[in-house]
């Protein structure tokens, strides 16, 4: 077993803090990635919390502030279970990284993608027992865990809309697969915000606090943008790339792997697709001649509205080394870029291109 009761074979970009994601055939066929396997993203140390001590504090524009215990939280308000991918915005960085390098950014491939069943308290009940104030635009979120990134420190936090706050998918969760939560998946409580970025499902959530404006914790404010080609990350104003929320149409081959060589003829490759907020995963296709020929994948069902889509197709494999490419569609008849050059920036963040992997057809 390995760091925090993850696979031996995980892909550990960073022990400290703990940064990993699994070998991308451990992803196939399962449409519940098991805990194990799971991929892990975190900004500050792994926080262990006694259930027991653990509170949460709702404040901002709310007519009556609240403090909640674990068993507070669970026996007032009603549990709820959606099965949700979660999905790092860094996803498949080292593509783009290929082409430019990305320095001091995780080099994500393909596994920074999970999806779990998650149980716990509709976020839009807490905020109800509140009385969230009407002219309350943004729920903020505060952890417990600090980071190093900032000068100075300081605990990471994000926001998101009250419109989507107050959704029914949107969960305070204690449990994953029907487990209590891990600590390395932010045990006791996390924020599981179904259709966006990962890093909006804070981990170790401390704090809710519905304000006026997006928070203006660095993560929110600097870090998770959508930088111009031409930026400089540490020099970039406020304001100046765009804010991540929704998470975006994306699609990786998990089977065959990079460099594989296989027989040449009929081979499967399968995969994974995932569409963001209130969109869903309509169409994939797979080319093995650079796209002049598609042939469309079946899609297993979705176990769930926010649950990502498996994949599998047979094609013809010729002989000789070749790159076979995977293109997603989403029910609004959105299609991935084709390169991931053109999507290249300062951050790495949001790769949608065509998935590719190389191969060699034996004889």
């Amino acid at each position: 077993m390995g760091y925090w009761g993850k696979r031996d074979d995980m892909i550990v970009h960073d022990v400290e803090p703990y940064n990993a994601e699994p070998p991308c055939a451990m992803l196939d066929g399962r449409s519940l990635t098991p805990l194990d396997t799971f991929y892990s993203r975190n900004h500050g140390p792994v926080q262990q919390i006694d259930p027991d001590e653990w509170r949460l504090d709702v404040d901002g524009l709310v007519d009556t502030p609240l403090t909640l215990s674990l068993t507070e939280l669970r026996n007032r308000f009603a549990s709820r279970t959606v099965v949700a991918t979660l999905q790092c915005a860094g996803n498949r960085r080292v593509e783009l990284a290929a082409f430019r390098p990305i320095p001091g950014q995780t080099p994500w491939g393909s596994a920074a993608i999970s999806t779990a069943q998650w149980t716990g308290a509709a976020l839009a009940d807490v905020l109800a027992a509140a009385g969230l104030c009407l002219d309350a635009q943004h729920i903020a979120f505060a952890a417990s865990d600090v980071s190093h990134v900032p000068d100075p420190p300081q605990p990471f936090g994000a926001s998101i809309p009250v419109a989507k706050a107050l959704a029914d998918e949107v969960l305070l969760a204690w449990e994953m697969n029907g487990v209590p939560l891990p600590a390395v998946h932010g045990a006791p409580v996390r924020v599981v915000v179904p259709g966006y970025i990962g890093a909006r499902s804070v981990k170790w959530v401390r704090r809710l606090t519905a304000q006026e404006h997006p928070s203006d914790n660095y993560f929110q404010a600097k870090d998770y943008l959508l930088l111009p080609a031409d930026a400089d990350p540490a020099a970039a104003a406020s304001g100046q790339g765009l804010s991540l929320g929704v998470a975006a149409l994306n699609a990786a081959i998990l089977r065959p792997s990079d460099r594989q060589t296989l027989p040449a003829g009929p081979i499967q490759v399968s995969g994974y697709a995932s569409a963001g907020d209130n969109r869903g995963v309509a169409r994939l296709d797979v080319s093995v001649d650079g796209g002049q020929h598609w042939s469309q994948a079946d899609l297993e069902p979705a176990a769930g509205p926010w649950a990502w889509r498996l994949w599998q197709v047979t094609v013809k494999l010729p002989p000789g080394p070749g790159v076979i490419v995977a293109r997603a569609w989403d029910t609004s008849a959105v299609v991935q870029s084709e390169s991931a050059e053109h999507l290249w920036n300062p951050l790495g963040y949001m790769n949608t291109a065509w998935a590719r992997v190389r191969v060699t057809g034996g004889l």
